[in-house]
């Protein structure tokens, strides 16, 4: 028989999971990544990737450990969000999650199902299904908490490729924000900060005028911050 420590007691304890948010944008759209469930309980419904912490690692180790196995996702760096622990959150037992969030570039991650996964897939906002266990409830605060740090950090960058054009900019923004923004004054506020590099090229294909192409000064950004730099859209 396994020897409990010295200072073990015999009381009820509740499992502990993690889910993970992981946003990118495409075509105009904020998408959500989702895997179709292989095993019970909620046999083929949609979810959140994630799964049962080890005994030996921590949340933000298990949260990637299982973004590997469920998804073939790894490299991504996240953000804590919440820790949901409603009482009946999960029909199988006492189950309490740590939620963490994600912002991606679509170009950089190819998904693939892996462990108790039959299906992964990039969801519009707009059109996601419904969802297994209390997800839609942590999918709607990651989705507040994106909108909020959006306007005091640029993030937005992080769901864009590496070349990106003003209008790509703007159409990010307002779809996150989900509002309209005046486009003169956006852009006048954007490049005020001079976080852009002009890379001195145009987008490719494009029907009428093209639209100069634009890259995130990331170095800049961090040393401006170093200096009390603040970030406001």
């Amino acid at each position: 028989m396994e020897q409990q420590g010295k200072y073990v007691y015999e009381y009820p304890r509740p499992a502990v999971t993690t889910d993970c948010v992981i946003f990118g944008f495409d075509k105009g759209e904020l998408k959500v990544l989702l895997i179709e469930r292989g095993i019970e309980p909620y046999l083929g419904k949609w979810a959140l990737p994630g799964g049962f912490i080890d005994m030996d690692e921590d949340s933000e180790t298990c949260a990637k450990r299982k973004l590997v196995q469920e998804t073939g996702l790894e490299n991504i760096y996240m953000e804590q969000l919440y820790t949901f622990s409603a009482v009946e959150r999960d029909p199988r037992y006492r189950v309490i999650s740590i939620a963490y969030y994600a912002l991606v570039k679509l170009s950089d991650y190819s998904a693939q199902a892996g462990t108790d996964t039959t299906c992964v897939k990039w969801f519009a906002i707009s059109d996601v299904p419904e969802l297994a266990f209390d997800h839609a409830k942590i999918l709607d605060m990651a989705k507040e908490r994106l909108k909020g740090k959006i306007k005091y950090q640029p993030i937005g960058f992080e769901l864009l490729p590496e070349k990106f054009t003003m209008p790509d900019l703007h159409c990010l923004y307002e779809t996150v924000l989900q509002t309209e923004l005046d486009n003169r004054n956006f852009r006048k506020k954007i490049l005020g900060y001079n976080l852009l590099i002009d890379l001195k090229e145009q987008q490719r294909g494009a029907r009428n005028r093209a639209p100069k192409l634009y890259s995130f000064d990331k170095e800049r950004y961090e040393e401006l911050t170093k200096n009390g730099f603040y970030f406001e859209l």
